[in-house]
């Protein structure tokens, strides 16, 4: 049923939630079944706040009322009621009123839960795996690396305590707020099962030497938002800046935890707090930091956050001790989804395309892709074709079976992430970058494109011929800069657009898409402006 946006409410508070007519029950109903799709199954009431913001607040008498009838409201729509902060407020009156906020959530009806997706980043050693590790497992860290052995997927980063590929870890909150994860022994499965909102932690890599890792998690996996580790006792250093320098290109919001505040003096913290203040009011980056010592101010912070890119909360806390972690997890638990349910709905509409980021072979299923589905719908059984190939040929697959955070799963819906088993598909055909398509797509792939360029730092000149790493989405292959229009170089700093040419095979490229290109310490952003499509004739000639 397509709900249409009802009238706002007008009157005094007091009327608005006591004992309403039963005609003023419905309207309320219809109200917040509209407010949970806009919010895609979140929404927060403010009882005692009038339509036009003022806070005017209600007796204790009126506010049980109150919270009894959005209680009967849930019901009827099948969500359950949280509050999360309760705060009185001066006004002209004798008795003393207050003014609540109340988390309402209800997992719509064709998903399984919410599900936000957070990229974590920050220099090496600041404690990512750590952190995610404390999150995910309910333990507390015992200070020398425990919480995060679990993490690791490779030897060598056991070994070294150095995070090389990219991770995904699962944090659960119940329809009530609590957080559900691996304390119980639970199993993947019934952590999904039991939550109402996942959040998926995607563990990129802080050292230098896996930076490409790092911008691959970021432009190919879409997160909703980052999370900036930095270490209280070292601050901003090594690979901060340019983990930060990502996320502001990239346009991904973000918010930080300073880590590791019981190993120093509360004066360190504080420098490390206010170095990070003075770094994000820089012209280039333009945000309003916003500092979180208590619950009152997690609540605010995600509320913020979510209706304003700019505002960057700033959490500081330990994973030893497990100093100030409680309000990271009511940051999280409040945080709602950070694209509407109208931008989803558009993209649902178009035809499927998803985007394969990581390739597995698992006995007694066969061949499984991962990645994003960036448009329309995939069900079970779909056909689709996927590609391009060396040769720039696209292949017809059948999908067998699709799971989100390891639970089965029947339909995937455009932003979501998910592994899709292919049956007895060759593996050896498929790669990272790849695109699995609706057949009535007709895709059109290119080895030429051109880019509208900002070239972020050159210890030269950039001029044609110069060979780079080119990013986009879950693209990554070298190219050669063919032209520089209406320029012969470019220095730091400057724009222009730019030819590329892609060295090995054609890929699948979109107008509009973001890019990132690095070589060395050289680094630009941008993004596609033009796509010269290749022919069927055009790749038989050109060897394709």
């Amino acid at each position: 049923m397509e709900l249409t946006r009802p009238e706002p409410l007008m009157g005094s508070p007091e009327l608005k939630l006591v004992n309403p007519s039963q005609y003023r029950f419905e309207h309320l109903v219809t109200q917040m079944k509209w407010r949970l799709q806009e919010g895609r199954g979140e929404a927060v009431y403010q009882i005692g706040v009038e339509d036009n913001g003022l806070l005017v607040g209600l007796a204790e008498e009126e506010m049980r009322a109150s919270l009894k009838t959005l209680h009967r409201m849930a019901e009827k729509v099948g969500a359950d009621i949280t509050v999360l902060r309760e705060r009185e407020v001066d006004y002209d009156s004798d008795t003393p009123r207050k003014i609540t906020e109340v988390l309402v959530r209800k997992v719509p009806d064709n998903q399984q839960f919410l599900d936000l997706r957070v990229a974590v980043l920050g220099n090496v050693d600041s404690g990512k795996s750590t952190l995610l590790g404390v999150l995910t497992q309910g333990e507390l860290d015992n200070g020398r690396g425990r919480a995060r052995l679990n993490l690791f997927r490779h030897l060598h980063e056991i070994q070294s305590g150095r995070t090389s590929s990219i991770s995904f870890e699962i944090l659960g909150f119940n329809s009530k707020g609590e957080v559900v994860n691996y304390s119980d022994s639970r199993t993947a499965e019934e952590i999904c099962e039991s939550s109402s909102k996942m959040i998926t932690f995607i563990d990129l890599a802080g050292h230098h030497k896996y930076l490409h890792t790092t911008i691959f998690g970021l432009t190919s996996y879409c997160p909703d938002c980052a999370l900036l580790l930095v270490s209280a006792n070292t601050g901003i250093a090594g690979t901060t800046r340019e983990h930060l320098g990502l996320a502001l290109a990239l346009k991904v919001p973000f918010f930080i935890v300073v880590s590791k505040v019981d190993l120093c003096a509360k004066t360190t913290v504080e420098r490390t707090v206010r170095q990070l203040e003075r770094v994000l009011k820089q012209p280039g980056c333009h945000k309003v930091p916003m500092l979180v010592t208590s619950e009152d101010d997690a609540v605010t912070a995600a509320q913020q956050f979510a209706q304003s890119p700019n505002v960057t909360p700033i959490f500081t806390l330990s994973s030893v001790s497990g100093e100030s972690l409680d309000l990271l997890k009511v940051f999280l638990n409040i945080l709602p989804p950070l694209t509407n349910s109208k931008e989803q709905e558009e993209l649902m509409q178009q035809l499927t395309e998803f985007q394969v980021d990581e390739i597995y072979t698992v006995p007694e299923v066969g061949t499984v892709v991962g990645g994003t589905l960036s448009s329309g719908i995939c069900r079970e059984g779909d056909q689709l074709v996927v590609g391009p190939t060396d040769d720039g040929c696209f292949l017809e697959l059948r999908v067998c079976s699709i799971q989100r955070n390891r639970s089965a799963c029947r339909v995937l819906r455009a932003g979501q992430a998910a592994t899709l088993a292919l049956g007895d598909f060759d593996r050896a055909l498929l790669r990272k970058g790849m695109v699995m398509v609706s057949p009535e797509m007709n895709p059109t792939i290119c080895s030429v494109f051109e880019a509208e360029i900002v070239l972020l730092f050159h210890a030269t000149t950039f001029r044609r011929g110069f060979q780079v790493t080119v990013h986009v989405g879950n693209v990554r292959q070298t190219a050669v800069v063919e032209k520089i229009h209406a320029k012969d170089k470019l220095r730091t700093g400057e724009k222009a657009v730019v030819r590329f040419r892609f060295l090995k095979h054609p890929e699948y490229l979109k107008v509009g898409a973001k890019l990132l290109f690095r070589e060395g310490v050289t680094k630009g952003i941008g993004h596609v402006t033009d796509v010269q499509a290749i022919t069927a004739e055009a790749q038989a000639n050109m060897g394709f």
